[in-house]
Formats: C-alpha cells, sequence, structure tokens
C-alpha cells in the first residue's frame, strides 16, 4: 500500500498502513468500489490497485448504448465481458450502467426510431444486454437521469427519445424487461443533483419522489435508488439538510440506496495542492457521515479510483489549467484525505 501523498506527508504511520476499504466497508455491510474502463485495468500498478481496494466496481462507458450497440444489427460486449472476468477473478461485484438513457446513443438509433417501433427497440436493447449479463450483474441502473425539473412538464420528465416517441411509459416498459431479462439483479433508478440545499435539488428530489412512488404504485420492478454525488467543493457542512428527509422517503418505499459516481468538482478552490485535497476531504467525510446515517445505503462507489482518470478534467476543466483532484487516490495511486475520509465514515458508521 503506498501511504503518502503529492504533499509529502505521510497520512499514516507505515506500521500502522490502513486496511483496504473493501474490507472495512463489508464489516459494516457495504460495498465500495468505482467506475473503470478497459484502458484502466491494461496498467498494472492501477489493476492491481483496484483489486485490493475495490468490493464492486461498474463500466464507465462498456455498457451505454453506443458501445455495446453500435450498429443496429451488432452488440459488442467485449468491454463488459472484460470487466466481468476482472471483477469475477478479484472477488467483486459488477454494477451495470446503463439500459436506458437520453445521451451516450448510437447514431443509427434517432435514424431508425420511429413511434411506431420505439418500443421494440427498446425491449430488444435491454433484451440483449441484460439477457448477456443474465446472472453475473449485481445491479442495472435500468433508467438514467430521466428527470429534468426545467422541462415544463408536471411530472419533470427529461425530454428525450424515449418520452418523444414512446411516452412516460417506457420507464415501466424499460423497468419490466430488465426484470424479465435478470430477473435476480438489483433494478435501480439513478440520477445527479439530489445532494444539497438548494432550490434546483429540492425540486429534483420531489420530481424524483413522484417517480419513484408512480413506478411503485403501478407495481413496476425497482429495487434501489442510485445518488450519483458529483459534489462541488464550495458545499458547505450544513447543506445536507434536506437529503434526510428524501431518503427517508426512499427507505419508506422500500429501497435500497446506492451512492453511485461519488467525486468533488474542485473549481472553486484555490490551486493549492495540500489544502484542496484537505478540503476535499473534509467534504466527503461531512457528505458520507450524512449518507451513511441511512440504513438502505448499501454501496459506495466513486466515479473513478484515481485523479488520473476523473472526466472533470475535460468536462469541467479548472480555469488555471491544473488538473481537479476529485478522488481518492491521486496520479501516482497515493491515498488522498478523501480515501481516509471514505475508510472512517465507513467504520464508524452507525445504526
Amino acid at each position: 500500500m503506498l501511504a503518502a501523498g503529492l504533499s509529502g506527508q505521510s497520512l499514516w504511520p507505515r506500521a500502522t498502513a490502513p486496511l483496504r476499504l473493501r474490507d472495512v466497508a463489508a464489516q459494516h455491510g457495504l460495498l465500495v468500489g468505482s467506475a473503470v474502463s478497459n484502458a484502466q485495468l491494461q496498467r498494472p500498478q492501477f489493476s492491481s490497485l483496484l483489486a485490493r481496494q475495490a468490493s464492486i466496481v461498474v463500466c464507465e462507458n462498456d455498457m451505454k448504448w453506443a458501445h455495446v450497440h453500435p450498429e443496429q444489427d451488432r452488440y459488442e460486449f467485449s468491454g463488459g465481458d472484460a470487466l466481468l472476468a476482472f471483477a469475477t477473478a478479484h472477488g467483486q461485484k459488477l454494477r451495470g450502467h446503463n439500459l436506458c438513457w437520453h445521451e451516450h446513443n448510437p447514431d443509427w438509433l434517432a435514424r431508425a426510431a420511429t413511434r411506431q417501433n420505439a418500443a421494440d427497440l427498446l425491449r430488444q436493447h435491454i433484451a440483449a444486454v441484460a439477457g448477456h449479463f443474465r446472472g453475473q450483474i449485481h445491479s442495472w441502473d435500468v433508467v438514467n437521469e430521466a428527470i429534468d425539473t426545467r422541462s415544463g412538464r408536471e411530472d419533470g420528465l427529461r425530454e428525450s427519445i424515449w418520452l418523444d416517441l414512446i411516452g412516460p411509459d417506457y420507464l415501466d416498459l424499460a423497468f419490466r424487461e430488465a426484470a424479465r431479462a435478470d430477473p435476480n439483479a438489483l433494478l435501480t433508478y439513478n440520477d445527479y443533483d439530489l445532494e444539497q440545499d438548494t432550490p434546483e435539488h429540492e425540486r429534483k428530489r420531489q420530481a424524483v419522489l413522484g417517480l419513484l412512488r408512480s413506478l411503485r404504485d403501478r407495481q413496476t420492478p425497482i429495487h434501489a435508488l442510485g445518488i450519483q454525488s458529483h459534489l462541488k467543493a464550495e458545499a458547505a457542512p450544513s447543506q445536507w439538510d434536506g437529503l434526510h428527509p428524501f431518503l427517508d422517503r426512499v427507505e419508506d418505499l422500500g429501497l435500497q440506496v446506492f451512492v453511485t459516481e461519488l467525486d468533488v468538482d474542485d473549481r472553486a478552490l484555490a490551486p493549492d495542492i495540500a489544502e484542496r485535497d484537505r478540503r476535499i476531504g473534509e467534504l466527503y467525510r461531512d457528505y458520507l457521515a450524512n449518507v451513511l446515517r441511512h440504513r438502505p445505503v448499501k454501496a459506495i462507489l466513486t466515479w473513478g479510483l484515481t485523479d488520473r482518470d476523473t472526466w472533470l478534467n475535460h468536462s469541467k476543466p479548472r480555469a488555471d489549467g491544473l488538473p481537479q483532484r476529485p478522488l481518492p487516490f491521486d496520479t501516482d495511486l497515493h491515498p488522498k484525505p478523501a480515501f481516509a475520509a471514505m475508510r472512517e465514515t465507513m467504520s464508524t458508521r452507525r445504526g
């Protein structure tokens, strides 16, 4: 285990190297892991770190439509199969991400889909993809990011190819088809902007609750909510008050909760590395301590394991050009304060 950060300061005495995250998580009824790509698995030191630390992994892109179904008559399962083989070899569970989304769709879909055939295209895709991995997936993100409170719709549903061509019933269709194709997987609705105490996040929470209640009322098979948890570094420690009643209501619906894409956007922080890492570690600690008060929370996944692989550097770059530092390990695979925060909050989980 590497135990020094870029600041040159050791997080722990060498004689007391930390338990692996997966060991701490298991002691408290949790799974812990990260998103990963096959390119990352080709780096031996990275793959060794992932094998040691994670008890659950998720494909960053390899199971999304554009990757797994690039042509109407062709599926490409090699990426997902490779991660499944890695996970199996290292005693890890695998999440499937995702079966239905408004983004990352192949070009052929927009050309081929019509109101007459869209439902069949969605059914066929879910049957093929979930069926291919049947019995080997811990949980599927069946529908991803279906809520957009700015859409102007009373139900808050996001405008998408599926809503346009099928209507709101596409959600039920997707979950029911996933249940048929992979009956032992936990079927999950996954979304973002559910964490902080802002009017926008509160509107999103209420819309998501409405969606979850409607699915339950129709006896649609759904087992979990995924809270992505893309946090902003400027979030204050007091900003989780709205999250607690929301998670209570999710528990009332009988659903599990997974933190699915945890990271911290540090664009608002000063350049100093040690200070950034400290602030990000504090935010990890504060957020996870609050989330883990809720017993339905069963898994914590970060969106990437090391800073080298974060999506934020190309999607949300810092104005000063410095790389973001949102994840538990730095680019040299050294553990950071965020790692220590994950370990601490899992080890002290109450209730």
